[in-house]
């Protein structure tokens, strides 16, 4: 399982970013990305997003 972040609800915040101990999470034009390589499936980004924006898949 990886985290899928829904880009309709990303408000570009970066607290995800900066919560992922993989530092797997980048900003690209004002959104949250997801390197699926480096995700270690955590769910911290989950837990922290204030829009819930992300879902583990």
């Amino acid at each position: 399982m990886t985290a899928i972040i829904d880009k309709d609800k990303c408000t570009g915040c970066e607290t995800c970013v900066d919560e992922c101990p993989a530092t797997a999470i980048t900003m690209e034009n004002e959104k949250a990305v997801v390197n699926n390589e480096l995700c270690v499936d955590c769910g911290s980004c989950v837990d922290v997003c204030p829009a819930e924006a992300i879902t583990m898949e």
